[in-house]
């Protein structure tokens, strides 16, 4: 059985088995690297998205990770919602994420063939909607994530289909692309570009980017970060966003 060190990940993970972030940490983007069998990630954060009507965030948002096999990964996430709307402020439980991240294929050090997984995310729509704390229904991901590293160099992206379907919302696609460097022993920065199609009637295509990295303070303790902002309709849609979390490692 595991040892839990850090009191707070055995609370956390506890209320991840009695009970959600679409993205690897700190990016939009994720990759398709699984948490090693019979090891534990956990990321704390505050995320937030400010558009014309406000400011959106679920702050703070835990998002945990279980290398459960080989090659695979069991992922929940969950938060507080926070959303500002018609003029006041709302606080409450948002929505509530599930996810299995498989990776079938290994990349070669020595060649080209990258790193492949498959990663399905379903969410639960546990956040109160009309208070604009969550989406009101069922939403499922459909992503394949590719990478390959060359030394301090690492690259990594891909993409996929998001059943969205209802009411106002709509099926969508997204895609995005990380390019990161490690420039110490500890630190590693770079930035993400990425694209998702309409989610709804009337809401136009996102394109966006963010910078950011990670910065290990320890073997199990790390700090992440990111900011960017809308490359389109960013005066509407994507006036800034940013991403800083803990990461505890076991």
């Amino acid at each position: 059985m595991t040892q839990f060190r850090h009191p707070i990940l055995l609370v956390l993970w506890l209320t991840v088995t009695a009970f959600p972030a679409y993205g690897g940490p700190p990016f939009v983007t994720d990759d398709p690297d699984p948490v090693d069998e019979g090891h534990y990630e956990v990321n704390i954060a505050a995320i937030g998205l400010a558009q014309k009507a406000g400011l959106t965030s679920p702050a703070p948002m835990i998002d945990a990770n279980w290398g459960a096999l080989p090659d695979t990964q069991i992922h929940a996430g969950f938060g507080v919602a926070y959303a500002e709307k018609a003029g006041a402020v709302h606080v409450g439980y948002g929505d509530t994420e599930f996810g299995v991240k498989y990776r079938f294929n290994h990349q070669d050090e020595d060649g080209w063939q990258p790193e492949v997984a498959f990663y399905p995310i379903l969410n639960f729509p546990t956040g109160n909607a009309a208070r604009g704390l969550g989406a009101g229904h069922p939403q499922l991901l459909l992503p394949i994530w590719v990478e390959k590293d060359w030394g301090d160099w690492s690259v990594y992206g891909g993409g996929g289909f998001s059943d969205n379907q209802h009411g106002e919302d709509r099926n969508n696609w997204f895609a995005g692309w990380v390019l990161l460097r490690k420039v110490s022993e500890h630190l590693q920065i770079g930035g993400e570009i990425y694209r998702q199609t309409s989610v709804a009637i009337g809401q136009p295509v996102n394109n966006a980017f963010n910078l950011g990295g990670t910065c290990d303070l320890s073997e199990t303790g790390h700090i992440l970060f990111s900011a960017g902002r809308g490359l389109s309709h960013a005066a509407t849609e994507d006036r800034y966003s940013f991403y800083l979390g803990y990461r505890i490692t076991l």
